[in-house]
């Protein structure tokens, strides 16, 4: 069975891991896998490195261009005429637009993967707007739609994006990592806390930087921000502003984040909306407590008080409480990571995420008379 997968943009972000990961077991379960890709990043590299064929689209790009979308539309349609895919999956809102629409004028089933709706909560009201008329349109062209948190799910029928019987909730899952001993006892007196995410409008790194420089409290700590994106410098303008550049160090994208985890103490998400953080799911595997903004899926993954803390979007105060309360408190911190550890294991791994993903693919084929 040949599976064309689309996604918008290379860089190694949560949907981008989930391509990528997904891509590599089917593979190797046998199945003929393609993926296209818009705009070059590290993810070409990883696929290419593991035997995956990948197309670039130059014309697959993130802003609307009717002219650009009219030549990635071109683009798609002579791959899949040229590879005859028997199923098509589409990630991100512009690969899943374009990507649903020519297959589905192909007859090809396909699927959407929602990693997180561009209509959600914490998004401005002229993007939301605009996403909703085109994501009700695109449903049309859908033969199933996965969404990765069942408030997503729940999201898109409130607003009649999509068929209850189209839209079904699979939460994103991580390979369990053999050779990684969960949370070794820590007695260092620097608490470390990590943040991996873009430096963009979606998450909110500046509000993790301001509660910092207000922390009442006597322990030492220090920050990690992984990642990089647009909004990189003004975020390190704002670290020397705030005189906090000596316990803040900005990573840069990293290939080795599992390593980076394992070596925090906290690990905090200030995210203005969010689908389901994959990034989340890796830091309960590396056994630490998760303080996150109440977006999106979030508290499907992150239980308030039992495997770290849940916060109102953009709330500074809470915030800084959770923290405090963390930092210096290091069994807290050790049963709470433990506790998160055990729910991944339980609910999150891959191989979970991977049985439900393909009895979908399967579902898709059946609808068309494929199998």
């Amino acid at each position: 069975m040949t599976i064309l997968f689309i996604i918008t943009q290379g860089i190694l972000g949560g949907a981008q891991v989930h391509v990528r990961d997904l891509s590599r077991r089917l593979r190797d379960l046998g199945y003929n896998v393609h993926v296209a890709i818009g705009v070059k990043g590290p993810l070409i590299d990883e696929l290419e490195l593991h035997g995956i064929k990948v197309h670039l689209i130059p014309s697959l790009v993130r802003a609307i261009s009717p002219l650009r979308d009219w030549q990635a539309y071109q683009e798609i349609n002579y791959l899949m005429r040229n590879i005859e895919p028997d199923l098509v999956t589409t990630h991100s809102s512009k690969a899943g637009i374009i990507g649903r629409l020519v297959s589905f004028r192909n007859n090809i089933p396909n699927t959407f993967t929602a990693h997180g709706w561009a209509f959600t909560e914490g998004v401005s009201n002229n993007r939301r707007r605009l996403y909703l008329i085109v994501e009700r349109m695109a449903a049309s062209w859908t033969t199933k739609i996965i969404c990765v948190s069942e408030y997503d799910r729940k999201l898109a029928l409130k607003y009649s994006v999509g068929l209850p019987e189209q839209l079904v909730t699979i939460h994103n899952g991580i390979p369990v990592l053999e050779d990684t001993e969960v949370r070794r006892l820590d007695n260092d007196n620097k608490v470390k806390m990590i943040m991996v995410a873009r430096f963009s409008e979606q998450k909110d790194q500046q509000l993790l930087l301001k509660v910092a420089s207000q922390l009442n409290i006597d322990s030492n700590f220090e920050i990690d921000f992984v990642g990089d994106g647009p909004l990189l410098s003004a975020t390190e303008e704002l670290a020397r502003k705030l005189q906090i550049s000596d316990k803040v160090r900005f990573l840069g994208a990293r290939t080795d984040v599992p390593e980076l985890l394992e070596k925090a103490h906290i690990f905090v998400l200030t995210s203005n909306w969010e689908g389901f953080p994959i990034t989340i799911l890796e830091a309960m595997r590396a056994g630490l407590p998760v303080i996150t903004s109440d977006v999106g899926g979030c508290k499907e993954a992150v239980i308030d008080g039992i495997t770290g803390y849940l916060i109102p979007r953009g709330d500074a105060e809470t915030l800084r409480v959770r923290l405090e309360t963390l930092i210096g408190n290091l069994e807290l911190r050790q049963q709470m990571g433990m506790a998160g550890y055990e729910r991944f294991i339980e609910k999150f791994t891959f191989d979970g995420m991977l049985t439900k993903t393909v009895k979908v693919y399967e579902e898709a084929l059946q609808n068309h008379g494929k199998i």
